[in-house]
Parts: C-alpha cells; sequence; structure tokens
C-alpha cells in the first residue's frame, strides 16, 4: 500500500467513525432529553447519566473531526534510508526474531491499525512514547531501549 493509499484508508476510517459518533451523540441526546428519562425523585439520575454519555460522544466526535482535517491537510513528505523519522514517514522495524513491525508517523489517529498485503501497518504519533524514540533515526539504526510491552529491541530497516 503506498502513502497516499494509507492516508486514503485512515480517512476513510475517520469519516466512517466520525459518522457512528454522530449518530450515537444524536441518540444519546434525544434520551437525555426523552420525558421518560425525567427525574421522578432527587434520587433518579437516569437523565443526567445519559447527558454524559451524549456529551462524551460529542466530545470523540470532534476529537475525530480534528483528526479527519490533519489528515485532509496532510502533505506526505519523502523518505530515503538516509532521511530521519519524521511526520509522514512509513517505517519498519525488526526484532531480532527477524519479525517486522510497521508503523505509520501521523499527526492523529493513533493506535488505528490497518491491514495491508505487506502486513499490519499500526499509526503512530510523533507524541507517544514510541514516536518520540523514532523520531531523527535512520534506516540502520537500532531503537533506543527495549519495548516496555514484550522486552524486544528493535533495529529501523526501512523508511519510506
Amino acid at each position: 500500500m503506498t502513502k497516499q493509499q494509507l492516508v486514503a484508508t485512515i480517512i476513510a476510517r475517520l469519516e466512517a467513525d466520525l459518522a457512528l459518533f454522530t449518530a450515537a451523540a444524536l441518540h444519546a441526546h434525544t434520551a437525555a432529553t426523552h420525558e421518560e428519562c425525567q427525574p421522578d425523585n432527587k434520587y433518579d439520575t437516569t437523565a443526567l447519566e445519559a447527558s454524559y454519555i451524549a456529551q462524551g460522544q460529542a466530545n470523540r466526535a470532534q476529537e475525530i473531526r480534528r483528526s479527519l482535517e490533519a489528515y485532509r491537510t496532510l502533505e506526505l513528505q519523502p523518505f530515503d534510508d538516509d532521511t530521519p523519522v519524521r511526520l509522514t514517514a512509513l517505517v519498519t522495524l525488526e526484532d531480532e526474531a527477524g519479525e517486522e513491525l510497521r508503523l505509520f508517523i501521523g499527526p492523529q489517529a493513533g493506535g488505528m491499525k490497518l491491514a495491508d498485503p505487506a502486513g499490519e501497518i499500526v499509526v503512530i504519533t510523533p507524541a507517544s512514547p514510541l514516536g518520540k524514540r523514532l523520531l531523527g533515526l535512520v534506516a540502520g539504526d537500532e531503537l533506543p531501549g527495549v519495548d516496555a510491552g514484550t522486552g524486544k529491541r528493535y533495529t529501523l530497516v526501512a523508511v519510506t
């Protein structure tokens, strides 16, 4: 998958998520203001709880809108093995056993996983702990430290 296709896939996923969370926020708002949710006594918090859910859904929809804007205006940078890792880099890491991990450094939507015939791609941001460790490295560099979850050491084998 090219980086243009990768960004298009991220945008499509974000648009689908936005539609889902917008509908969920509207549904939760309707539930919060429905006459059956009005409190019967001072201990009935059904409407209050529904309003919290509606607000949470609306907040998540706003986050997705910001992510969409960031990806729609994103300018993909060219990379080669001598270019330091920065925003829009697609990096391939390899552990001691030869297993690869592919990461896209994006402005938002960290944690999103994308299927690719060459192997799953995980979106990370430069602000994430792994993103911070990758910034400035070039192909052939060892990733400083070990992976907190697995204790593995990685080598940066490709930057595109």
